[in-house]
């Protein structure tokens, strides 16, 4: 098989652009608040239905990112917004069950991060909203000695995939992260 000029050309472009797209929406979800967040395995949602006690449930989400909700069955909620849920659920009660059902979904305790390398505790922390490698470093009992504060590596999940990002001492990071801290030669 052999690509002509233009055809190439249009490849590498194509590439070009999707790599930088990658990149840019990796640093935008390091730079978003959490109302864009995707649920994972590991969170734990409340899910209040007004006026419904026994629709009202707080659950951890299974290894698969499932719940069980009453009348509903198995709900896949990996990937999710928060209103993304509401919505899912709202139109799932609606009509059959209820007429105006009013759905509030609100994560309690989001799914760990995980920071190794050189800091003096490596291990997994529980997330905590507006957190940067600082504070997750600090959490972590300090960066160590020999710890590079400009050669720090987050992998994060995007769209499934995941994605290596360089990332500063200030940058933030988002539950599921994994945050490797290196070492400097001097």
């Amino acid at each position: 098989m052999t690509l002509k000029l233009p055809s190439l050309l249009r490849y590498l472009t194509l590439l070009v652009v999707y790599i930088f797209v990658v990149c840019a929406t990796a640093r935008a979800q390091g730079n978003a608040d959490l109302s864009q967040y995707k649920l994972g395995s590991g969170d734990v949602v409340k899910i209040t239905v007004f006026g419904q006690k026994d629709l009202s449930v707080q659950t951890r989400l299974s290894n698969i990112g499932a719940i069980n909700y009453p009348f509903l069955g198995d709900i896949n909620l990996v990937g999710l917004t928060v209103n993304e849920v509401e919505n899912r659920i709202d139109d799932g009660l609606r009509g059959d069950y209820l007429v105006n059902p009013s759905v509030s979904v609100t994560v309690l305790e989001y799914r760990p991060f995980f920071i190794d390398g050189a800091v003096n505790r490596p291990g997994g922390y529980p997330y905590q909203p507006g957190l940067s490698v600082n504070k997750a470093a600090a959490l972590a009992g300090g960066f160590t000695e020999r710890a590079s504060r400009e050669k720090i590596i987050i992998v994060r999940k995007i769209i499934g995939v995941e994605t290596t990002i360089e990332a500063d001492a200030s940058d933030v990071i988002l539950p599921g992260d994994i945050v490797t801290v290196q070492e400097r030669f001097f």
